[in-house]
């Protein structure tokens, strides 16, 4: 029987992953703290507890054994990929999506904003990159490249789903449980970024672990297919829980309480190209988007996030609503003098096409 070695393994994408190589036929160890353990991974599963943020003790509690594969999906990825190499036969790890230059300050690039997809060879951050985590994203990717030459690397965007440390969607799940009457939308609702369902996620690594040979030595960018504005995705989750409200668009830079729903100081989109990870690895969603941010909130609604606790003071959101309130009576006024202006002449919408136009002397 082969053995695989799942570093992390009980977070969102975890036990997915577990499963799935226990389907496989693998004989799965779990490397972790041992602060998180779940039901939903069985006792055929072996957990070696240990701190992955530290290579020396990780080292001691593996000792000298080897697998087939490994799964790093937490700890420290670098340090961790130098003490594997040579004793794993294929070795997948996971990082982050902000290695691409602009992620992190898109409204820097020229023209303003990333392009729509990012194209997956586009440029990545530089040695003078000012925020320093990305930075090290990149390093780390190549330090696992350099150890693992045959690795299959791939960038997780931000998840959404069940068991979130962390679940971004809970400021529009909450104010829908809250049954406001509207919920103020940052430049329309427009912004779409890559986001992945955590059982997609955790089905791209899968398919990452059959090791494709044209995979082999790379990296991918995971999300789902098909990506949703934030607008759709509060008009999804409204209609899930049985909610109707107005849909208010303010611009970004007054309307502070949609910051949490950007999850950045930019209004920008960040659609990634997953093309290379859909024609090497033959990704495809295993959970229809529309589908999986209805499960999303479900969930949620079902294990509600502590009003004013530790993880909405993380998420940012005071969800004062008093505020909101007043943002809003000042919207309505706004848009009643707006909307009063007279034009001497109604501007059109055009069109992109007329078609042939009737020659009035041939009738």
């Amino acid at each position: 029987m082969q053995t695989a070695l799942v570093i992390g393994g009980t977070g969102p994408t975890g036990p997915y992953v577990v499963n799935g190589l226990v389907d496989r036929g693998f004989q799965v160890s779990i490397l972790h703290t041992g602060r998180h353990e779940t039901s939903l991974i069985g006792p055929e599963v072996e957990h070696i507890h240990t701190d992955p943020f530290d290579a020396q003790r990780t080292a001691n509690d593996l000792g000298g054994r080897n697998f087939d594969l490994a799964v790093v999906m937490y700890g420290r990825l670098r340090d961790l990929a130098t003490l594997l190499q040579g004793r794993v036969g294929h070795f997948v790890s996971i990082g982050g999506v902000g290695v691409y230059q602009g992620f992190a300050n898109p409204d820097d690039l020229f023209p303003i904003g990333m392009p729509v997809p990012l194209p997956y060879q586009s440029d990545l951050v530089g040695a003078d990159e000012f925020f320093g985590k990305l930075r090290r994203i990149r390093e780390t990717e190549e330090v696992v490249l350099a150890a693992h030459p045959e690795a299959i690397h791939l960038r997780y965007p931000q998840l959404y789903g069940p068991r979130q440390l962390l679940p971004r969607e809970w400021p529009i799940v909450r104010r829908a449980i809250d049954r406001r009457p509207f919920l103020i939308v940052p430049d329309g609702g427009l912004t779409v970024k890559s986001q992945a369902w955590v059982e997609n996620a955790a089905h791209a690594t899968l398919l990452a672990c059959d090791r494709p040979d044209p995979a082999v030595g790379k990296i991918y960018n995971v999300a789902d297919q098909q990506l949703f504005s934030i607008r759709q995705i509060a008009e999804i989750i409204a209609e899930e829980l049985g909610h109707e409200w107005e849909l208010i668009s303010l611009p970004y830079d007054v309307a502070p309480s949609t910051r949490p729903l950007l999850t950045s100081w930019s209004s920008s989109h960040r659609i990634l190209d997953i093309g290379p990870t859909i024609r090497d690895l033959g990704y495809s969603d295993v959970v229809q988007p529309d589908i999986a941010w209805r499960l999303a909130a479900r969930w949620l609604v079902d294990n509600p996030i502590e009003r004013g606790g530790d993880v909405e003071r993380r998420l940012d959101d005071p969800f004062e609503y008093a505020s909101e309130d007043r943002q809003y009576e000042i919207w309505q006024r706004c848009h009643r003098e707006l909307s009063a202006v007279e034009w001497t002449e109604q501007p059109g919408y055009s069109s992109a096409y007329v078609g042939r136009q009737p020659n009035p002397a041939r009738g």
